[in-house]
């Protein structure tokens, strides 16, 4: 039972268990405030017997007043056992949650992020947590307990008298129907108003990301008109997710009070007929005053089950994601990367590379080259598994990258990429992240060789300087070497480039590469390049060409073939002649 719970609520094997202790603690609550209803009848039965045998209707008035405090104790007891048992256990496991998650998102391969919408990401992992945290303390238990709570207080109902055990609970079946034919039409308004909020995010992320092309552009009311329509898009599916929960509930909850009347109808007549006698009549009055605001919260509840229902869909796709596997010890034979015949795809109808084969040599550089959209940088990812290939194999010295686990193989890589990602943190500690344990006088060794050091000292409080936002406060070419200095920090048998210098200035980039010829010092290097002149001098050229292997040798040798590469260096010789035209005289 426990693996059904685990799976269907997406939950921990703990916090399934949590949730059981809950159901039970949260129905002998239930059962232990319909006690005071069994006291009141039996408090009622001896002060008949009293009166009608002419004895002291009060003499056993302590007893009562001792056994209504016992109850209260009891109350209490199981109230606070009930609250250790939902709140407590449920806020360890949303904390639980978040990590399983945050360890599950890292194991998955990139392909899972290229597929999914990032702010939904976002919202499935705060939004969806936040609220499931919220049904897993007050509704689900809750409505659990009051189901099995309501068919015990049922069974004993319909054993006092069965007339007027139905006469209270024929709203029930009634009530419950009604609220479960309407989950259709609450699933269908509670997605749509996940896909709105979700929108919304979107866009409003989206705003924020590209706020200087929207104000470039004199775009800036028409964007924040689709923003304003997105948000206005949130509430209208938010009102009509609500109304149509309400709208359903609380007629179920208004047939619920019909239960009252009819027990009172039922009752009288029996009473008058002489089919009960007014004590049970009195039991039954008051248990039916009782009896419905628990279902009443009972049905709010399934409604709310109903909402964390499409929650919880949510979680179970990302924890039910296939995630890379593999040794956690690799042991290569030197650090060749070979691929044999190679063949990959982002979707199955949509190839990207299709039999590559070549081999990146340690100790050489090996340069990918071609036109854009060729497959240059998804083969550079595929070395280092952040994929995995449809076909073909991909080893290093020897070893098969898929057999071992990502971040055991990304032991062996440093990677410089033309987009870098920097973090709000000091300067010291973005350039660390590329080995955590390095002392400050390697990492400051690092900056240097990677040619920081004298802008770094220029900052206010030099490498203690916090950036900005994936680095804002500095220059494109400041940036890129700090992540330069990440790599050489790593000092990694293999690097992998991709376009490192594609997007600096003559100065920077100068700047750069110096950095770069440090760092690629006896290792094997696999590069990307779109200017001809930066592979000028690689060991090996591979020339991919929608997604295959158009050519490949040395420079010279793909220069003398007259090929594809011979095509893009004279293009690009002819592109550096290009000036701007003389601009003719205006006539007047």
């Amino acid at each position: 039972m426990i693996r059904k719970l685990q799976h269907i609520f997406a939950l921990s094997e703990q916090g399934t268990k949590d949730l059981v202790s809950g159901v039970f603690w949260c129905t002998v609550c239930n059962l232990s405030l319909m006690a005071p209803v069994g006291l009141l009848f039996f408090v009622l039965q001896a002060m008949i017997a009293a009166l009608t045998e002419g004895t002291d209707p009060s003499s056993g008035v302590w007893g009562y007043t001792l056994g209504a405090l016992i109850i209260l104790v009891f109350i209490f007891l199981f109230h606070w056992k009930e609250y250790a048992k939902t709140y407590t256990g449920t806020y360890e496991e949303s904390a639980n949650r978040r990590v399983r998650l945050a360890e599950k998102l890292r194991a998955l391969p990139l392909s899972f992020f290229g597929n999914r919408d990032l702010a939904d990401l976002t919202n499935t992992i705060m939004s969806d947590c936040s609220s499931l945290e919220q049904s897993f303390s007050h509704y689900i238990p809750q409505l659990i307990a009051t189901c099995f709570s309501t068919a015990l207080i049922a069974i004993g109902l319909l054993s006092m008298d069965w007339r007027l055990g139905l006469a209270v609970l024929w709203v029930l079946p009634v009530a419950l129907i009604l609220a479960v034919g309407s989950k259709f039409l609450q699933d269908k308004f509670g997605t749509r108003s996940i896909l709105a909020k979700r929108a919304a995010s979107d866009g409003i992320q989206e705003c924020l990301e590209t706020i200087r092309d929207i104000k470039a552009c004199n775009q800036k009311e028409h964007y924040l008109e689709s923003v304003h329509a997105k948000i206005d898009g949130v509430e209208s599916a938010a009102i009509h997710a609500e109304l149509t929960t309400g709208v359903f509930i609380t007629s179920a909850q208004a047939i619920l009070r019909l239960g009252l009347a009819t027990t009172v109808l039922v009752g009288a007549h029996l009473l008058i007929t002489g089919g009960v006698d007014l004590l049970t009549y009195l039991v039954f009055l008051i248990a039916a005053a009782r009896f419905y605001d628990p279902m009443a919260l009972a049905l709010q509840n399934l409604a709310a089950t109903f909402s964390a229902k499409l929650q919880i869909e949510r979680m179970r796709q990302i924890e039910e994601q296939p995630v890379q596997t593999g040794s956690n010890t690799c042991t290569p034979n030197g650090y060749d990367i070979q691929f044999d015949h190679v063949s990959f795809s982002y979707h199955s109808d949509e190839g990207v590379l299709s039999d590559v084969s070549f081999t990146a040599k340690q100790g050489e550089v090996t340069a990918l080259v071609g036109p854009s959209g060729g497959g240059k940088s998804t083969a550079a990812k595929l070395a280092a598994r952040f994929w995995d290939v449809n076909s073909g194999t991909i080893t290093l010295g020897g070893i098969d990258v898929t057999c071992v686990e990502p971040e055991a193989l990304l032991n062996y890589y440093a990677i410089v990429f033309q987009d870098v990602v920097l973090f709000r943190d000091t300067i010291m500690e973005n350039i660390r992240l590329g080995r955590r344990e390095a002392t400050d006088q390697e990492v400051l060794e690092a900056a240097r060789a990677a040619q920081c050091d004298e802008f770094i000292r220029k900052l206010p409080q030099g490498y203690q300087t916090v950036i900005g936002e994936n680095g804002s406060t500095l220059s494109g070419g400041e940036r890129q070497r700090i992540s330069i200095a990440r790599a050489l920090l790593k000092d990694a048998p293999v690097i992998l480039l991709d376009e490192a210098t594609a997007s600096l200035d003559v100065e920077n980039e100068s700047a750069v590469q110096a950095a770069l010829s440090r760092l690629v010092q006896n290792k094997t290097v696999l590069i990307i390049a779109h200017r001809m002149r930066t592979v000028a001098h690689a060991d090996h050229i591979v020339v991919l060409k929608d997604g295959k292997v158009a050519e490949q040798g040395t420079p010279a040798q793909l220069m003398e073939q007259k090929g594809l590469y011979h095509h893009m260096v004279q293009l690009q010789k002819e592109s550096a002649s290009w000036q701007l035209n003389e601009r003719p005289s205006s006539r007047l």
